[in-house]
C-alpha cells in the first residue's frame, strides 16, 4: 500500500533485493475477539519499508489492540501479523523477543524515567542490551543520537526531563526508541496536548526518522493536519475495520457516514 522511493543501488543480492521489495509490515485476515465482543474484523494491511503509516479513528475502534498484534503482546483470533516476511502470529516468547529487537516505541507522554537525566533516558537502553558499549564508545553514541534529532548538547545532563519542554521530551523519547537501531517505530499519539508549534517539531522529528534512519513509523493518531503532513498512507479503522485508505484526498471525500463525520469540523475550519 504506501510506497517509498527506492535509492539507486548496484551489486546487489537477490535475497537483499527481495527484502527491500517486500512488505516491512504485513497484516492478513487479522481478527480478534474479546468475549463477545469482535475488536479487529478481518483487517488487511502492508506497510513498505521506510514508510510512514498514520491510523486515524475514534477511541475504541481498534487501533490499539492492532498495535498490539503488531509486536506481539496479543496474538490473533484469525490471520496473520508478518513482520519483515516472518509470521509472528504463533511465536513462542523467546523467539517474539527477537522479533522486538526490530521495534522501538514513543509514548503519548514520552515515558521518561523522571529520577534520569536526559542522558542516561537514552543510555538507558543501550547499557541493558549493548554491554560492549562502554565509556567514550557509549557516550559517544547517546551524542550522535542527540545530533540526529536536533537537540541541544546543553539539554543532555545533568539535566533532567522536567526541565526541558514537551517537544524536547519528544525528541529524547525518540531518540530513546532508536537507539538501539530499530527498523520500525511505533508512536502512539506522539502529539496530543502539544501546542502547534511543539506538535510541528514532533512531525519534522518522525519525518526525521524516515529521512536519515530509513525508519518505517506506524502512527496513531487523532491529529488531522499532522496525518496530513507525515503520512505515506493513512488508513481509517472504524469498528475493527479499515473503512477508508490513502491520503488526504481520499479521506475527505469518503463517503462513509464517521469518516465524513470526523474531518467535517477540521475542513470546515482548513479548507
Amino acid at each position: 500500500m504506501t510506497t517509498t522511493t527506492k535509492p539507486e543501488t548496484t551489486a546487489v543480492t537477490a535475497p537483499d533485493a527481495e527484502r527491500r521489495e517486500r512488505p516491512m509490515v504485513e497484516v492478513v485476515g487479522l481478527r480478534k475477539r474479546f468475549g463477545t465482543r469482535e475488536v479487529l474484523k478481518g483487517m488487511n494491511l502492508q506497510v513498505m519499508r521506510g514508510s510512514v503509516l498514520v491510523i486515524l479513528g475514534g477511541s475504541g475502534m481498534g487501533k490499539s489492540v492492532l498495535m498490539k498484534h503488531l509486536i506481539g503482546l496479543l496474538q490473533p483470533d484469525e490471520g496473520k501479523v508478518i513482520i519483515d516476511g516472518e509470521d509472528i502470529s504463533r511465536l513462542p516468547a523467546i523467539e517474539l523477543k527477537r522479533v522486538r529487537r526490530k521495534f522501538g516505541m514513543v509514548f503519548q507522554n514520552g515515558a521518561l524515567f523522571d529520577s534520569m537525566t536526559n542522558y542516561e533516558n537514552v543510555a538507558f537502553p543501550l547499557r541493558e542490551h549493548r554491554k560492549d558499549l562502554k565509556g567514550k564508545v557509549l557516550d559517544d553514541k547517546v551524542r550522535e543520537l542527540f545530533g540526529v534529532f536536533s537537540l541541544n548538547p546543553d539539554i543532555l545532563g545533568p539535566r533532567f526531563p522536567s526541565e526541558i519542554s514537551g517537544g524536547q521530551r519528544k525528541r529524547v523519547a525518540l531518540a530513546r526508541a532508536v537507539a538501539l537501531d530499530p527498523e520500525i517505530v511505533l508512536y502512539d499519539e506522539p502529539t496530543t496536548g502539544l501546542d502547534p508549534i511543539t506538535t510541528d517539531q514532533v512531525d519534522e522529528m518522525i519525518l526525521d526518522a524516515k529521512r536519515h534512519l530509513g525508519i518505517t513509523s506506524i502512527v496513531i493518531s487523532h491529529d488531522i493536519a499532522s496525518a496530513f503532513k507525515i503520512a505515506d498512507h493513512i488508513i481509517f479503522v472504524y469498528e475493527g475495520e479499515i473503512v477508508c485508505e490513502g491520503l488526504k484526498a481520499e479521506m475527505l471525500s469518503s463517503k462513509h457516514a464517521f469518516v465524513k463525520q470526523f474531518f467535517a469540523t477540521w475542513a470546515q475550519k482548513n479548507l
